[in-house]
């Protein structure tokens, strides 16, 4: 049997390290690369910033589709079809931090001073539109000026084709189980149809009705009642799997 000597038992784990540190080096490379290319400058403020889509890829690239309220997979193979159909293109993994950071900006420069908060949860948006703005006393039709509202929503949403969007009605505790369900669903389904006549895809929208079974506030007062009475939009990214 060849037997290896030390000198070439030297030279092997030698290059065994080498190889080793070329490809840390390069990993580093490209790691630095990736960090430096999702450097970005704000549109709105001017200011450098490592974007949400940098956050994602340090970690990995997101992978799944978001694809409104479908849970089961034979519903978002449905919507997937849907969505393709429809010339919707899913985001890359990375860069989806990035495309909801400039989407959120816009919608809160738009949305200043309306009486709808924009709230985001990691990369999902939230629009919570309260019932003193969007709907009369049990009523479900929406009220002349939410619908200019809802219209700077859609200017936004027409803009960013790649985001999906659930809207969920919600009522105080105020009446039955049933007429709270019946109430929320047909107020969210009202929202969708207006995002619809300004030109937003339907096969974008979702809507669902929560009743009373998804609080904010409490409702033993009048206050906590009337933030229960809401519709929220929750805009999410369609991303390829």
């Amino acid at each position: 049997m060849l037997q290896i000597g030390p000198m070439a038992h030297f030279k092997e784990k030698n290059k065994e390290y080498l190889i080793m540190k070329r490809v840390a080096l390069c990993c580093l490379l490209a790691s630095g690369v990736l960090l430096q290319a999702c450097t970005t400058v704000d549109p709105y403020t001017r200011e450098e910033k490592t974007s949400s889509a940098t956050k994602g890829a340090a970690i990995g690239a997101a992978v799944g589709a978001v694809l409104g309220i479908a849970t089961s997979d034979d519903k978002k193979d449905r919507k997937e079809r849907a969505l393709k159909g429809a010339g919707i293109g899913a985001l890359a993994g990375g860069g989806v931090g990035y495309y909801m950071d400039v989407q959120e900006a816009k919608l809160r420069q738009r949305l200043e001073n309306t009486g709808v908060s924009v709230t985001r949860s990691g990369d999902n948006i939230i629009l919570n539109m309260p019932s003193n703005i969007t709907f009369e006393v049990d009523k479900s039709y929406v009220k002349p000026g939410f619908v200019d509202t809802l219209d700077s929503v859609s200017l936004v949403l027409n803009e960013y084709t790649s985001t999906m969007i659930e809207v969920a009605g919600h009522t105080d505790s105020t009446g039955s189980d049933a007429y709270n369900q019946r109430l929320s669903q047909e107020r969210a389904d009202a929202v969708r149809q207006v995002l619809i006549s300004q030109g937003v895809q339907a096969v974008r929208i979702d809507t669902v009705g929560y009743g009373e079974s998804r609080p904010i506030a409490s409702n033993g007062t009048a206050s906590g009642r009337q933030q229960n009475r809401r519709v929220e939009l929750t805009l999410l990214p369609y991303v390829e799997r």
